[in-house]
């Protein structure tokens, strides 16, 4: 229910609809006077505000005006007798959410409140989301390159593009990125279907994408429905973009070109209009080169990219970063925001977070949990924000790669084959270690040839 504030001069008429609007839940004051309402106000702004238009040392015109000025939030109905219905919609356009004239009925009245504040909650419902939007987009900055990545959306998600790379390090937000363009694109009012394709095993994902009809493979015990379908008019989303299996990639590639799929175990054709976001942290020259993605589909993908910043690119954006997820995990809390000791902050500046945004809003959300509402120490900080993280760099190797290509499969191969040792060779674990589904996991053991 609603807080209220009734100002007009007629004791009895406040007095009549505190009654009523308190029997439905309301939370009701009066004010006799214009400087009794505006001081009401001040002491503590209602959620709604019935204002008389005429009162006894100043007009309910005026009233609205101070309101406004002193950016007052609440909903204004206004209040008028029959001859100033003129003046009451004067009062609408400088603001006021309705109007109703004397005499009214109390359930006309009653109707008029409760849309008026249906309305209000949707406002700030809609505004609540958008504010969430920014605040968990990971975009947050205000350093060149982050006003530069913005512009970019703009500029693309305005465009009639419908084929879009994004790229960017593990944890820079590329998924974000992807959700910033639909809401800024002509296709807002569309789905936003989204699918990583490395969370999925191999013989589902293309039932996932495009559909399949009942009985088509064993386990289809009914037709389903592909996020291709579901995303038209609309965005898709695909996430991890370069573990896409080669098999699936053709009958991407087929879909882009023409805009026409089939569901499995159907004969019969589909369209659909689908403005398709991919993403990676991979390097999907590399994995042409290497024969593991399709030249013809990355050609494809590739009309528009964009290239999110990694966190140590934009280190000056870090302390608004801090200050934002603390203030974000305190409200999620209950809590103060946490406060950063000089040293504590001191080395998160320092810090070259490979795990980027994720990694600061994961460590900002432990530290929140865990000293809510007091000052953080230094040594609080994980070991290896402070430096002292024992670690072991590779031996460098007796042959020089041939190339770029081979010193990433060689990084790669060696980050795969430290996580299965730390995890004991188990294969679940060391893809957890590792940020990435099981099922990628084994496929790229595949690729390195690791048995």
């Amino acid at each position: 229910m609603a807080s209220i504030l009734i100002i007009d001069d007629e004791t009895n008429l406040v007095r009549s609809l505190s009654f009523a609007l308190e029997d439905e839940g309301h939370t009701v004051r009066g004010a006799g006077t214009a400087a009794e309402g505006i001081a009401a106000v001040a002491e503590s702004v209602p959620d709604l505000i019935l204002l008389d238009l005429k009162l006894p040392d100043m007009s309910g015109l005026d009233v609205l005006e101070k309101l406004a000025a002193q950016k007052c939030d609440a909903q204004v109905i206004m209040i008028s007798a029959h001859g100033d219905t003129r003046a009451a919609v004067k009062a609408v356009k400088l603001g006021a959410a309705d109007y109703i004239t004397k005499p009214f009925d109390l359930d006309d009245l009653s109707l008029t409140i409760r849309a008026t504040l249906e309305r209000r909650h949707m406002a700030l419902e809609l505004e609540f989301h958008r504010d969430a939007t920014l605040r968990n987009s990971g975009l947050i900055g205000d350093s060149p390159a982050m006003r530069e990545l913005a512009a970019t959306i703009d500029r693309v998600a305005a465009s009639a593009a419908t084929r879009i790379l994004v790229l960017g390090e593990s944890g820079t937000g590329k998924a974000l990125v992807a959700r910033a363009i639909h809401a800024a694109s002509p296709r807002a009012s569309g789905p936003f279907i989204e699918i990583n394709c490395a969370s999925l095993p191999e013989q589902l994902i293309e039932a996932e994408l495009f559909g399949a009809e009942k009985g088509a493979y064993t386990g289809a015990h009914q037709r389903r429905i592909g996020l291709v379908s579901l995303a038209d008019k609309g965005t898709l989303f695909l996430d991890e973009i370069g573990e896409l299996p080669l098999p699936l990639q053709a009958k991407l590639l087929h879909f882009l070109e023409n805009g026409q799929y089939r569901a499995i175990g159907s004969g019969r054709a589909q369209s659909a209009d689908v403005r398709v976001v991919a993403a990676t942290n991979r390097d999907l020259g590399a994995a042409v080169r290497e024969g593991a993605f399709r030249e013809d589909l990355y050609f494809r993908l590739n009309v528009i990219q964009l290239n999110i910043p990694a966190l140590r690119d934009r280190a000056a954006d870090v302390p608004v970063l801090i200050d934002h997820f603390a203030r974000v995990f305190a409200r999620g809390e209950g809590t103060a925001s946490i406060r950063l000791s000089e040293e504590a902050r001191a080395a998160l500046l320092r810090y070259r977070w490979p795990g980027n945004v994720r990694e600061l809003k994961n460590l900002i959300e432990r530290l929140t949990i865990l000293h809510s509402g007091a000052e953080v120490p230094a040594s609080a900080l994980p070991p290896e924000l402070l430096g002292t993280a024992v670690v072991t760099m590779p031996a460098a190797p007796a042959v020089a790669p041939a190339s770029i290509g081979d010193a990433l499969a060689s990084t790669e191969r060696d980050m795969m084959l430290a996580a299965l040792r730390e995890a004991g060779g188990h294969k679940g674990h060391a893809a957890e270690r590792l940020g990435i589904s099981r099922h990628a996991f084994k496929r790229r053991l595949q690729r390195l040839g690791i048995d």
